[in-house]
């Protein structure tokens, strides 16, 4: 049996296809056009998916990587609807929004988020954003109406002091992930926090076509380091979507009415995991996703596993993709307050896959800090001091003292 190297997964959007696509469609309270989905936006977002992708990937080299870019470029794109300025400009270039009209961005994501909790009955996919503010903080009401209209963003304020407004938090993502994230945050909220911008996905879907859990054996896996593993191998030999390149073979995996697809990606063995990642690119991911095609009689065997990543800042990761500015003190979220700056970006992403498909889950945690408040400068002469009276021509003293009381 041909041992698996590597599997690359990859959450795939390629569902960008309606009967109706030219006419609004209301379901479950929320309309949506995918006409108006603009493909700059899909195209940028899977640039910056990408790019996010292979700096982790280098950052955890010998570690096994799962993540949701939609859930990240989401709770990011809510919060760049604050940013102005050259924040604006550094935001846009890393998430791939560059000579794209804010407006634009907003209106694709409003239809994106709603179309795909409804493109298959089939899959329970739930998309959940909030954003929560310190009471008493004043954050600029368009900012707010822009996450609540396009975002669907839950809006709430709490006391940020008492461990009570993690505890909420937390059972928000808890909720909105149907358990599979139950924790982000620990108390105490640093005092300097003023908002929490949050993403939540929860995605259920049976294959398509399923695997005889009879034909489940104990295979074996040959790890990153070269070890050897006993795995439940999930078998079948049918019809596949199947593809192979220079330096790989690729399986698309369906979920539901086929809308939506686990692709299985395995480099060929003399192909480094990390090497074939570090290779990938948005074009040779458009030929895999183009390429797959009916195949008979392929023998399918891949590992039934479960895989947890995070929680994971991804501050060092996004300043790297370009995005410095927005973590420092001089960033410029004046769209949502003055003085603000993005602190932390918490990210955690969970994936089990059976015999009857994929349950996963993913929150992303977006965390905004005020700037550190400089004092006034101040000369009070409340105290004794001294007094130094000079001709500043010669640099003379004429007169040197000190005043221990007022008279």
């Amino acid at each position: 049996m041909r041992r698996i190297t590597g599997i690359l997964l990859i959450a795939v959007l390629s569902i960008l296809t309606c009967t109706a696509c030219s006419e609004g469609i209301a379901t479950k309270g929320k309309k949506y056009d995918v006409a108006r989905i603009s493909q700059d936006v899909v195209e940028g977002s899977s640039q910056f998916a990408f790019d996010l992708f292979k700096k982790l990937n280098d950052e955890d080299k010998g570690k096994s990587i799962f993540i949701s870019p939609l859930s990240i470029s989401t709770a990011l794109t809510m919060t760049y609807n604050g940013a102005e300025t050259s924040t604006k400009e550094v935001m846009e270039k890393a998430l791939g929004y560059k000579d794209i009209d804010r407006g634009i961005i907003n209106e694709s994501y409003s239809n994106l988020l709603n179309y795909l909790q409804n493109a298959d009955k089939k899959i329970e996919l739930n998309i959940a954003n909030s954003i929560w503010i310190r009471h008493g903080q004043e954050v600029k009401e368009n900012f707010l109406l822009n996450n609540e209209s396009n975002f669907n963003a839950e809006i709430d304020t709490l006391d940020f002091s008492k461990d009570s407004a993690v505890n909420t938090i937390n059972e928000w993502i808890d909720n909105a992930t149907k358990g599979k994230i139950d924790r982000m945050l620990e108390p105490p909220i640093n005092p300097n926090v003023v908002m929490y911008l949050i993403n939540a996905i929860y995605f259920k879907g049976e294959w398509s076509k399923q695997f005889n859990p009879e034909r489940t054996y104990d295979g074996t896996f040959k790890t990153f380091e070269g070890s050897e593993q006993t795995v439940k191998m999930m078998s079948l030999k049918d019809k596949v979507l199947y593809t192979e390149g220079d330096d790989y073979k690729a399986v698309r995996l369906p979920y539901g009415n086929g809308k939506m697809s686990m692709y299985a990606i395995l480099p060929n063995e003399d192909v480094s995991i990390n090497e074939f990642i570090e290779g990938m690119t948005v074009k040779k991911w458009n030929d895999i996703r183009n390429s797959v095609a009916e195949t008979d009689d392929v023998l399918l065997q891949i590992p039934r596993f479960k895989l947890e990543y995070g929680i994971k800042n991804l501050n060092e990761t996004l300043k790297y993709l370009g995005m410095e500015e927005a973590f420092s003190e001089n960033a410029d979220f004046s769209g949502i307050r003055e003085g603000i700056y993005i602190s932390r970006v918490l990210h955690k992403a969970v994936i089990e896959v059976n015999e009857e498909g994929s349950e996963a889950a993913a929150a992303t945690v977006v965390e905004m800090a005020e700037s550190a408040v400089v004092d006034p400068i101040t000369f009070i002469a409340d105290r004794p001091f001294m007094l130094i009276i000079t001709n500043d021509t010669t640099g003379s003293v004429l007169f040197m003292g000190k005043l221990l009381n007022v008279n």
